[in-house]
């Protein structure tokens, strides 16, 4: 039986440049990828953009209310067998899509590789990642460090420059000036801490 996978790691751990590896791989061995995304990525368009500056089109951009097993099925029809679907940014992929691309790896037996964060810049978890937590047959961890040298586990959002701690949810990097760090959680409670004082004044 395939498996469903889910890779998360803090922004700049490279995720979606092991995605293109993973994908290069495959290929370099005669089998079939197809990789997916999720439409709330506005990043790039159609194409999955590392911060290495290596691009690649995605074969699926779905929206929220995309039904992935039965796009897969389609896809399957018209295109043939699959090896293995890689999906990025499968934190902003809803709950029941998660549930979906589980059912893809057990029934089709076709293997699921996600690659996303597991929380945002308020250290609150994604629907798509919480989901995955439950559910993913394996789990695994990929490492970045924070400016000061230390492990980074969480994501600081920077609007102009300066840190923030309050906001929507899902604002794409590198568009309104936003931008986001990598941080260990030292740092970003004292980024946090700095940016209360500045509220107060």
């Amino acid at each position: 039986m395939a498996k469903l996978y889910f890779r998360y790691g803090a922004m700049n751990s490279g995720k979606s440049t092991n995605l293109m590896q993973v994908a290069h791989n495959y290929e370099e061995r005669g089998m079939k990828i197809i990789i997916v995304k999720p439409m709330t990525d506005t990043k790039g368009g159609e194409k999955i953009v590392s911060r290495l500056g290596v691009t690649r089109t995605v074969d699926m951009v779905l929206n929220s209310k995309d039904e992935v097993y039965s796009n897969v099925e389609k896809y399957i029809e018209v295109n043939g067998k699959i090896d293995c679907i890689l999906a990025d940014e499968i934190q902003f992929f809803k709950s029941n899509q998660i549930d979906e691309l589980f059912k893809v790896a057990v029934i089709m037996d076709i293997p699921v590789i996600c690659y996303g964060l597991r929380t945002d810049f308020q250290m609150k978890g994604f629907e798509g990642s919480e989901r995955l937590l439950l559910l993913a047959h394996s789990i695994e961890e990929m490492k970045t460090i924070c400016t000061c040298g230390k492990k980074a586990l969480l994501n600081g959002r920077k609007v102009n420059g300066e840190y923030v701690f309050e906001g929507e949810q899902i604002a794409i990097d590198n568009q309104d000036h936003v931008e986001y760090q990598s941080l260990c959680p030292k740092c970003y409670f004292e980024y946090k801490e700095k940016f209360q004082e500045k509220r107060n004044l």
